[in-house]
């Protein structure tokens, strides 16, 4: 679910943060992400690709879905998270899809979720997806847009939600200066038409509130917390407030939109 390209990724998987953070990313968004595939046909027998594999539920899901006569490729330049994957249909390899040639086989469903805004070339990435579609394939790529909705605590009505916007703040600041694009997400659309990709649609899923956003924010101000300091974002006083107000689960913590938008390929 989370790939880097050329240089070093904020959010680096191989942190003991990264399982709670894929735990998170499964409960909020495998729904919505089941709902597409579901939609996009996927069945018996069909031949997929999830880039940037992350955790094991979406390649689990696929397995079940495509069975024994059916593939999965789950590629990633991190591969350990996909120890627990099915041995059958799957097929695990390492692979950067910003830098790498694609697979030379083609698939009926490329997917990739939370990958691309992350990736330096986030161009040759999608057309490698692309170009590993048979005629008919489809393709499904689901990223963030933090520029849409910037706060981790819209309703910011006390003291306790401004300190969590400010480091929200600061967090994706460190984002965009590693190169990633806070507002990839509603360009979508425009890039899979561009792209020749025909019936193009999208849709935006964004969780107000919940268990999982709390998790996710947990993990995620534990992870870079070094980075916020080091940055002269927050203070390790500040941290600590922040992480004990979310531990009394007060706020309403929301994520950035899950933009999905999907085409076939002619």
């Amino acid at each position: 679910m989370m790939q880097s390209g050329g240089h070093a990724y904020l959010l680096d998987n191989q942190q003991p943060e990264a399982g709670r953070r894929f735990d998170a990313f499964t409960t909020l968004f495998d729904p919505t992400t089941f709902r597409h595939m579901e939609r996009l046909g996927v069945g018996s027998g069909w031949r997929c690709w999830e880039v940037g594999a992350g955790g094991t539920s979406v390649v689990s899901w696929l397995a079940r879905k495509v069975g024994p006569t059916g593939r999965v490729l789950a590629t990633d330049i991190d591969t350990s998270w996909q120890s627990g994957a099915p041995r059958t249909p799957v097929e695990v390899r390492r692979h950067d899809v910003g830098v790498d040639e694609p697979p030379a086989e083609s698939f009926d469903l490329v997917h990739a979720r939370l990958v691309l805004v992350h990736v330096p070339d986030r161009e040759r990435a999608l057309k490698s997806m692309i170009r590993s579609l048979r005629p008919g394939g489809r393709l499904l790529v689901e990223d963030a847009d933090p520029a849409l909705q910037p706060l981790l605590s819209p309703d910011e009505h006390g003291p306790e939600q401004q300190l969590a916007n400010r480091l929200r703040h600061g967090f994706r600041a460190l984002l965009a200066e590693r190169g990633a694009d806070l507002s990839y997400g509603r360009k979508l659309p425009r890039l899979l038409r561009e792209a020749g990709l025909r019936q193009v649609e999208a849709d935006a899923y964004f969780p107000l509130t919940s268990p999982a956003c709390t998790a996710l924010e947990t993990a995620t101000v534990e992870q870079i917390r070094t980075r916020l300091v080091e940055g002269g974002i927050a203070t390790d006083e500040d941290i600590d407030r922040h992480l004990a107000n979310v531990a009394e689960g007060s706020m309403d913590l929301a994520t950035a939109p899950l933009i999905s938008a999907w085409g076939r390929k002619p």
